[in-house]
């Protein structure tokens, strides 16, 4: 192996479906069990509230239906990122999830801004409300949140989290719901009611920031937060046989596969020693959980590292074997 442009040493992303988060949990089950139990609870939630008069009750069932939403985006995503790649999709659609993740994050940002505009208008125009209802319904959607929180949590997958964050939210509003129930029921000051709800609005804002940003991270294809390029540019040179790396790039195919290509400097001209040098390469990316890599091997650079191997090159060789 003298010459560069020597593709040896792509491997493909281990058996990591989409959705499980790295792990073995298939979370399908719990996503449509928590679609079901939104939609329910989103109808008892626009009952209560239109009864009762709440702004807080009617804007947490705004937020469950948006639950509701991002759970089933979140089912679709999965099950789209499973399917195999093809011809036109050498990767498949395992981005599927991260565009659902940044559509669920979006849907928040809207929502709470529909909800700080309704507090708004209530705290200049205060109405009555139905204490007693409230309080009710609220603790009825509490139960049911903390239900499909439960079946959620834990996930790595960044689309996961989304709705996880969905639901945590929306346990959120309909504690900020309890709290301004019991509030009326005491005092009789309805203003609780839409100065709770605008603060869980603005919880709800910085979280759906937060998935904004991660999602758009890996749309734009940057290196994963939790990877140290220098230290992975420091593992790949400390191999025996590799004498410098550079074109390295890293990103996130998805929230839970990170991908690195790069071309490797080596003088290794027995092609054992270069796959063995290869696998140390791979082992160590493990560390980093990059587990699908694309390396280029060269020797012709290994001249700019000063390495006595290298001295000898094609034309170099060619002269010496020439006749006179």
């Amino acid at each position: 192996m003298t010459g560069a442009g020597n593709h040896t040493g792509h491997n493909h992303c281990p058996g990591t479906g989409a959705g499980t988060g790295g792990g073995s949990h298939d979370y399908r089950r719990s996503l449509q069990l928590g679609v079901i139990v939104t939609l329910v609870f989103f109808a008892v939630e626009v009952a209560g509230g239109y009864v009762s008069g709440s702004l807080s009750l009617l804007s947490d069932a705004g937020h469950m239906f948006i639950d509701a939403f991002s759970l089933i985006l979140a089912l679709a995503a999965i099950q789209v990122a499973r399917s195999l790649p093809t011809k036109e999709r050498t990767y498949g659609l395992h981005r599927a999830e991260i565009f659902a993740a940044f559509v669920n994050a979006l849907l928040l940002i809207g929502i709470s801004g529909l909800i700080l505009y309704e507090a708004y208008d209530r705290i200049l125009t205060p109405r009555p409300v139905d204490s007693g209802i409230m309080l009710v319904v609220a603790c009825i959607g509490l139960g049911a949140n903390v239900a499909i929180a439960y079946l959620l949590h834990g996930s790595r997958d960044v689309n996961i989290r989304g709705a996880f964050l969905h639901v945590v939210g929306d346990a959120l509003s309909s504690i900020a719901v309890i709290g301004a129930a019991v509030w009326i029921m005491i005092t009789g000051r309805t203003i609780a009611d839409p100065l709770l709800s605008g603060v869980i609005a603005v919880v709800i804002l910085f979280s759906a920031a937060g998935i904004v940003r991660e999602t758009v991270m890996i749309l734009l294809q940057f290196t994963p937060r939790d990877v140290d390029f220098d230290e992975v540019i420091r593992e790949m040179e400390a191999v025996p046989g590799v004498a410098g790396v550079h074109d390295v790039h890293i990103w996130s195919l998805s929230s839970h596969i990170y991908v690195l290509d790069a071309h490797v400097y080596s003088c290794e001209s027995d092609v054992n020693r270069l796959e063995g040098v290869k696998r140390e390469i791979k082992q160590r990316l493990g560390r980093f959980r990059i587990f699908h890599s694309t390396l280029e091997f060269e020797c012709e650079e290994c001249r700019d590292a000063g390495l006595a191997a290298c001295s000898l090159v094609p034309e170099d060789a060619a002269q010496r074997d020439s006749p006179g």
